[in-house]
C-alpha cells in the first residue's frame, strides 16, 4: 500500500475508535478528497466529522484550537506547508502555550498535518520545507512522516497524548510504499529501533553491526529514503559502512541514539532537504559536538538545499535541492 493510502486507512481508523476525532481542511471532503488525495472517503464514512472549511489557513489552526480546548481531537490538515506560515500565531502564541500559561490539567491537543518538500515542479511557495522555523517552540511537538515508520504508529502515539504537534509529510513520500510494520529489514539493510523519549523512536538502519560502521549518516523525512539509497550503494561500491538514523520526532530532540552512533563511529554527516542555515542539521552537530567534545575523529558535515528561493523550473529545481550525489560526497569526505 502507498503511503498516502496508508495514511488515509490510519485516519479513517482513527475516526473510527474515538469520536472525539475530526478532520478539518480545505478540499479534503469528497469528492476531492484532498489535494494529495489522502481523505478520500472519509467524509462519506463520517459524514460532519470531517469538514472542508474556507480558505483560511489561519482559521483552521484557530477553529482547530477551540475544539480541542472543548476536549475534542482535531486533526487539521493545511493543503500545502508553505501555509503553514499562516497558522504561526496561533500555533506559536496560543496552542503551543495554553499549557504553561493555565497549568497542566489544560491541553490543546491540536494536530496539524502538512506537505512539505519540492521535487515536483510546484514553484517556489508551493516546494518549501518550512519546519525548521517551527523546530525548537516550546510546548509544540514537530514529528516528520517515515519511510521507515507506518503512519497508523505516528496517530497511534500522537492520541495517546495532550500535547499539540504538527505532523511534516513530504510530497514525495505520498507515493512510496508504506513500510509494513513490524520489518526488521529494508532491502539488505538491517533495521531496528532505539526507544526516545515520550516513546518516540529513532530507526537505525546499517548494512553491518554499528561496530563496523565509519559514518552515521542522521536524515529524516523523504531524505531519509535518499540517504538509505546511499548507504546502500556505498556499502555495494566502497565497501564503506555507515549507519542511518531517522529521528521520528524532530522537536523536543532526543539525542541519546545519535550520540550512541557517532562515539563508536566518529563522524557525522547530517542530511535535510531545506535551506542549511539556522536548521535541524545546525542544532543535531551542535548537540553532538557538545556531548562528544575532544572525541570526534572527523570534522562534522551538514548536507541541504542551495541557499535561495526554489525555483518553478524543474530542471533548476534539482539543482537546487539536495541530492544523492551530496550525500555521498559528504560521506566519502569524512571517511577519508
Amino acid at each position: 500500500m502507498i503511503y498516502a493510502r496508508a495514511l488515509g486507512a490510519a485516519l479513517h481508523d482513527c475516526l473510527a475508535r474515538d469520536p472525539r476525532v475530526v478532520l478539518l481542511g480545505e478540499d479534503i471532503a469528497d469528492p476531492y478528497g484532498g489535494a494529495f488525495k489522502v481523505t478520500r472517503g472519509l467524509s462519506t464514512a463520517f459524514g460532519e466529522r470531517v469538514r472542508t472549511t474556507p480558505i483560511s489557513e489561519a482559521a483552521v489552526a484557530g477553529i482547530a484550537a477551540g475544539l480541542a480546548l472543548d476536549g475534542m481531537r482535531p486533526i487539521a490538515e493545511v493543503m500545502f506547508g508553505d501555509f503553514i506560515t499562516l497558522c504561526a500565531d496561533q500555533l506559536v502564541n496560543h496552542i503551543a502555550k495554553y499549557r504553561g500559561m493555565y497549568g497542566v490539567d489544560t491541553s490543546c491537543p491540536v494536530i496539524v498535518r502538512t506537505p512539505m518538500g519540492g521535487g515536483r515542479g510546484y514553484g517556489p511557495t508551493h516546494s518549501q520545507s518550512l519546519e525548521k522555523h517551527l523546530l525548537g517552540v516550546p510546548g509544540l511537538q514537530v514529528v516528520a512522516a517515515s519511510p521507515f515508520e507506518h503512519p497508523a504508529a505516528i496517530y497511534d502515539r500522537l492520541l495517546a497524548q495532550d500535547d499539540p504537534a504538527v505532523v511534516i509529510e513530504h510530497k514525495l513520500l505520498y507515493g512510496h510504499e508504506a513500510i509494513e510494520p513490524g520489518a526488521s529489514r529494508v532491502g539488505p539493510l538491517r533495521l531496528r529501533y532505539e526507544g526516545g523519549v515520550d516513546g518516540w523512536p529513532v530507526a537505525v538502519l546499517a548494512p553491518v553491526p554499528r561496530e563496523q560502521c565509519r559514518v552515521t549518516v542522521v536524515a529524516y523525512g523523504w531524505q531519509a529514503e535518499g540517504a538509505r539509497a546511499v548507504v546502500e550503494r556505498l556499502a555495494v561500491d566502497d565497501e564503506l559502512f555507515c549507519e542511518l538514523l531517522c529521528p521520528l520526532r524532530l522537536s523536543p530532540l532526543d539525542l541519546t541514539a545519535v550520540i550512541a552512533s557517532v562515539a563508536a563511529t566518529g563522524a557525522l554527516v547530517t542530511v535535510e532537504e531545506g535551506t542549511r542555515g539556522f536548521g535541524f542539521g545546525s542544532e543535531v552537530a551542535a548537540g553532538v559536538a557538545h556531548a562528544l567534545h575532544g572525541r570526534l575523529r572527523r570534522p562534522t558535515v551538514r548536507v541541504s538545499s542551495d541557499d535561495g528561493v526554489v525555483p518553478g523550473a524543474r530542471a533548476l529545481e534539482r539543482a537546487m535541492l539536495v541530492a544523492a550525489a551530496d550525500v555521498v560526497a559528504a560521506v566519502r569526505a569524512v571517511a577519508a
